[in-house]
């Protein structure tokens, strides 16, 4: 195959910021690979080009600085697709997504390509300006909130929304004015970050299913392209934020920092596991360690790692103004490299300790896959939880069950129990009776069982203990 001809002049760059940074004069690249032994950036001119418009093959003497490796491109259009080619120390190639890509294309993208050396996922130069109408900005806290959980790509497909773009951002700004009459403070997004739609069981496939939930992550700063109206993901998130802020709303995000889209040994190579496996995920030696359910884990605590997810939720606030976050499964963040329970994990204190996040509300659901529980152990004061005791008690008191007034009374005055003895406030807890997971409150009220048969899954998925025998 014939080399694409050079279009764009390029210098050494600089490894700082990871990612895409673009400006008029050009585009600063760069990704962190331990493990690369060479490294190449691909530009496409468009999401479907099948070849290059330049392969830019860059220097380990010059353009590797520690793990990072780095080059500028001058004068690169914003709009541009691109990917790294990087080979791995077995020798073995493979094309993968920038980590740090702040807008992203899957229009090439099939999981199935498991063996593929090119996988079809593509970052897009994006230009990050934006005209804030709130000059200022201090996040909206959790005092007297009331969340309200929404689905981005369903809250508003129905005909009934009355929405002109129905699943998107846009669609969403539409339906501000019913929020608001809904009395509301913080609308809470489920996964709104890159996640990969064709990951579902074989089934869950066969019936023409797709990942709807979200809860399957490749692009932790890109928001994901299948809720976007506009071909300008990061500007159309945006006025979404600065729609809710004019409306008096806060916007968290529910973020999936405990795995990722690639899965274990079977799953697809996306991106981490060409760069940098061994420190991104756990492992024993020989297989992908599992405390999430879905084939794979994040080594939270390794430095690197650490500093990526904190870096990625500091550019949430700092540059997309979201008010805080809600973590998925985050008892993983307490593991170490083998998996065990640490005294003083790195993530969740690092979270803690952020200048950028002090003001930030920050909620744990503070469980994972495996069994670890940890309500009431999360540290400092940004830290909030999803109260799991409050649920289960809150509803075993409404079917009837007998000596609970003390707990329940002790759950109403805010869980002392739980976070008086850590000189935690009542702002701790986050109450709630039903979530996204298992039954919805009008199933709570309705049924016995779960009846979860349409997905394929034969009944297997969603919780069997909702406490709601009679």
């Amino acid at each position: 195959m014939t080399a694409p001809t050079a279009r764009f002049r390029t210098l050494i760059g600089t490894r700082l910021p990871g990612g895409a940074t673009w400006s008029v004069e050009g585009t600063n690249f760069s990704v962190y690979s331990p493990d690369a032994r060479n490294m190449e950036l691909r530009l496409y001119e468009k999401a479907e080009s099948t070849e290059p418009i330049q392969a830019i093959a860059l220097d380990p003497n010059t353009q590797r600085t520690f793990f990072a490796w780095h080059v500028f491109v001058e004068q690169l259009p914003v709009g541009t697709y691109y990917t790294w080619r990087v080979q791995r120390p077995d020798g073995s190639w493979w094309e993968v997504l920038d980590p740090w890509a702040l807008a992203v294309s899957d229009a090439n993208w099939d999981r199935r390509q498991t063996i593929s050396a090119a996988n079809g996922l593509r970052g897009i130069v994006t230009d990050t300006s934006y005209d804030w109408s709130e000059k200022a900005f201090t996040p909206k806290s959790l005092d007297g909130a009331v969340i309200y959980e929404a689905h981005v790509g369903g809250y508003t497909r129905h005909p009934s929304s009355c929405t002109q773009n129905p699943g998107t951002f846009a669609g969403l700004i539409e339906k501000i004015p019913y929020l608001i009459e809904l009395g509301i403070t913080h609308i809470e997004l489920l996964p709104v970050m890159a996640f990969d739609e064709q990951d579902v069981p074989e089934g869950v496939a066969a019936l023409g299913h797709i990942n709807y939930w979200g809860y399957s992550p490749y692009g932790f700063y890109a928001p994901h392209p299948h809720y976007c109206a506009t071909p300008e993901p990061v500007h159309e998130f945006r006025d979404l934020v600065e729609a809710l802020h004019a409306a008096g709303l806060g916007i968290i995000l529910d973020v999936v920092f405990n795995h990722t889209s690639e899965g274990g040994a079977g799953g697809p190579t996306i991106h981490f596991k060409a760069l940098a496996d061994n420190i991104v995920y756990h492992h024993d030696g020989q297989h992908y360690l599992d405390y999430t359910g879905c084939g794979n884990t994040i080594n939270c605590n390794h430095p690197l790692v650490t500093h990526f997810l904190v870096y990625c939720l500091e550019y949430w606030v700092r540059n997309m103004r979201v008010d805080g976050f809600r973590f998925d499964l985050a008892s993983v963040f307490a593991r170490g490299e083998n998996g065990a329970v640490l005294t003083n994990p790195s993530l969740p204190w690092s979270i803690e300790l952020s200048n950028a996040l002090a003001q930030t509300p920050i909620i744990a659901e503070a469980w994972d896959a495996a069994g670890l529980y940890q309500v009431g152990s999360f540290p400092g004061s940004s830290w909030s939880e999803w109260n799991g005791r409050y649920r289960d008690v809150i509803r075993r008191f409404i079917r009837g069950d007998r000596g609970l007034v003390g707990e329940v009374a002790t759950c109403l005055a805010g869980s002392s129990d739980l976070y008086a003895d850590e000189h935690r406030l009542p702002t701790s807890s986050i109450n709630f009776i039903t979530c996204h997971d298992g039954f919805t409150l009008w199933d709570l009220v309705s049924y016995n069982h779960k009846h979860n048969l349409a997905n394929g899954e034969n009944n297997r998925d969603g919780t069997d203990q909702n406490l709601t025998h009679i």
